[in-house]
């Protein structure tokens, strides 16, 4: 049974709180602006200032995360001692990303780095022994691992026992025991100042360090800031808060990625449709950009992208960023064939607490987005499964109200290997083991949540008529709040009824539906999109009334000033 409507709730302020408009007025912001943020816990003037004004100053310094100084320290003796050094990285974007992190900044002081991006089919996610071998026999005796290692105790061992100085760079969170590296590095160790770091943005903290050590030596003069548009893509393709260091690096980054100054970059936004210098928003990244980046690695290899963002002519670029285009373009209708045999299978699993689904003829490439899809159908705990490379090959998407990490740890003894976090994880398992690890993770899910399907809620931050939705003021005053992710999303706001006075189908097959709405009260009508939905407006419900939960935000498309406004669910009135 799909899920389409949810459950709403209003945001509520901690007990005893109260408007302060002196304080609103010293942040420079409304008592309307300043009630909002208080509803998301934001209430201390140090922590409010910090959020609205988010700058390189307030990052923590790189000696202040877990491994990093030491690391470091390791790295730039063993580079200046003339050791031939490999940086590991993963095949999605934030991987791609902290390789490219890596390389650029050691190509500032005169040190190259050979790269080894493994293939998703062949090698599998993380560190393995035969490209660990493969490294040794070239000669490569110092490895840093970025965005995976954490959990790769064989292939370290190996590393170490071949001679190599290993330093890991992850995000990741750890198994029992810790890899036997020199160094390693993960904002999710005892003693960070902070846990939810994307790979690249670890590889950041670490790579500043270093060239911190390095620049009395090599005097490059370079900027560090010159490649948080790397640390801003991986980011926020990674899916990870976008709060504290996150906020601040993803915003700071934004500005370098926008002005599309790398080749790559602006090849990337090329392709997607936009100008290279068109100012794209943290979702436009997310989910134009990135998926891009991530296609190599699906459906061909992750070189691709790295060659992309390394690329130091335009001509170059656009000819890899054209590459992946069309690798995106192939991941699409290959996910639009899985989902659809996907559904069939979902509902011959309708009544049980979470999906498990397996076809051995699936690309693993692409299953992790059919899990996210599946889970946004069904709001189910979901695991979407292939055969590959001799084995059942599994990514899975969770709930709000799970742990996904932990419920496959919890079922390990059915499992190769796993990995991952709340929200996401990965798996491989026998094909014997799929039947009792399917009923032992049902299970879990039950002990963790109870039997019962959970509905899901959606927060809103306030009731707001048409009159504060076409306010330029306002909407200028939610642009501070930018950019919007995972523990920051966009406001929403409940709507009063509303009149719909026009209802059009627009899009491939004419799947979305624009509405004309009148707030009758102020005497206001905006157009509204749902997206997806022209099946459940049709043109006969012209006339109806209807209650929204929206976004409403300033659109500039093609530098026409507009307001934007997005349905997020509705309830029809009598």
């Amino acid at each position: 049974m799909r899920v389409l409507h949810k459950k709403w709730l209003a945001r509520e302020n901690p007990p005893n709180a109260a408007a302060d408009n002196y304080l609103a007025g010293k942040l420079g912001i409304s008592p309307w602006l300043l009630n909002i943020l208080n509803l998301r816990g934001l209430n201390q003037e140090q922590e409010l200032s910090e959020f609205l004004n988010p700058g390189l100053r307030n990052l923590i310094p790189p000696i202040h995360w877990p491994g990093v100084e030491h690391a470091a320290e390791i790295l730039v003796k063993a580079l200046r001692d003339g050791k031939k050094m490999a940086v590991w990285g993963d095949y999605d974007a934030d991987g791609v990303t902290s390789t490219a992190l890596v390389k650029t900044i050691l190509s500032w002081h005169g040190f190259e780095a050979v790269s080894f991006l493994p293939h998703r089919s062949t090698d599998g996610y993380g560190l393995n022994c035969n490209g660990v071998q493969q490294l040794a026999e070239q000669g490569v005796n110092l490895l840093l691992t970025v965005d995976c290692g954490i959990s790769d105790l064989e292939p370290v061992a190996l590393a170490r026992k071949l001679g190599m100085t290993v330093l890991i760079s992850d995000h990741h969170l750890p198994a029992a025991h810790l890899p036997q590296a020199h160094a390693i590095c993960n904002p999710t160790l005892p003693g960070s100042p902070y846990p939810s770091l994307a790979g690249v943005g670890m590889a950041f903290f670490l790579m500043a360090q270093v060239h911190k050590l390095l620049e009395p030596f090599s005097k490059s003069g370079r900027d560090i800031r010159s490649v948080l548009d790397l640390v801003a893509l991986g980011t926020l393709a990674d899916l990870v808060p976008l709060t504290g260091q996150n906020r601040i690096l993803v915003k700071n980054g934004m500005l370098v990625l926008n002005e599309a100054k790398r080749p790559g970059i602006a090849a990337l936004k090329t392709v997607s449709g936009f100008s290279p210098a068109a100012v794209l928003s943290a979702g436009q990244i997310s989910f134009t950009l990135a998926p891009r980046i991530n296609a190599a690695g699906r459906l061909g290899h992750a070189d691709d992208a790295l060659a992309l963002l390394l690329a130091e002519k335009a001509d170059d670029a656009l000819v890899l960023a054209e590459k992946l285009d069309e690798m995106n373009s192939q991941r699409r209708k290959q996910e639009d064939v899985i989902l659809k045999e996907a559904l069939q299978m979902a509902d011959e699993q309708r009544h049980c607490p979470g999906l498990v689904l397996y076809a051995p003829h699936w690309h693993s490439g692409v299953i992790g987005i059919v899990a996210s899809r599946l889970v946004e159908m069904f709001y189910k705990p979901t695991i979407v499964l292939c055969d590959e490379g001799g084995m059942v090959k599994g990514s899975g998407r969770s709930i709000r109200e799970l742990n996904l990490h932990e419920a496959i740890s919890a079922c390990k003894e059915h499992l190769i290997r796993y990995g991952g976090h709340h929200q996401a994880a990965g798996l491989s398992l026998e094909l014997t083991d799929l039947a009792p690890f399917r009923t032992a993770f049902f299970q879990k899910i039950i002990d963790a949540i109870g039997p019962d399907p959970v509905l899901p809620s959606l927060c809103y931050d306030a009731e707001m008529g048409f009159a504060l939705a076409s306010s330029p003021l306002h909407l200028n005053e939610l642009e501070l709040m930018q950019p919007f992710g995972i523990k920051n999303p966009e406001p929403l706001f409940l709507s009063p009824p509303l009149l719909i006075k026009t209802i059009s189908h627009f899009g491939n097959r004419n799947v979305h539906a624009r509405l004309t709405l009148c707030d009758e009260a102020a005497n206001i009508s905006l157009k509204v999109k749902a997206w997806g939905l022209a099946q459940e407006f049709p043109l006969t419900g012209m006339g109806r009334r209807i209650q929204i939960i929206y976004s409403s935000r300033l659109d500039c498309y093609n530098g026409i000033p507009g307001i934007d406004i997005q349905l997020r669910d509705w309830k029809w009135l009598a």
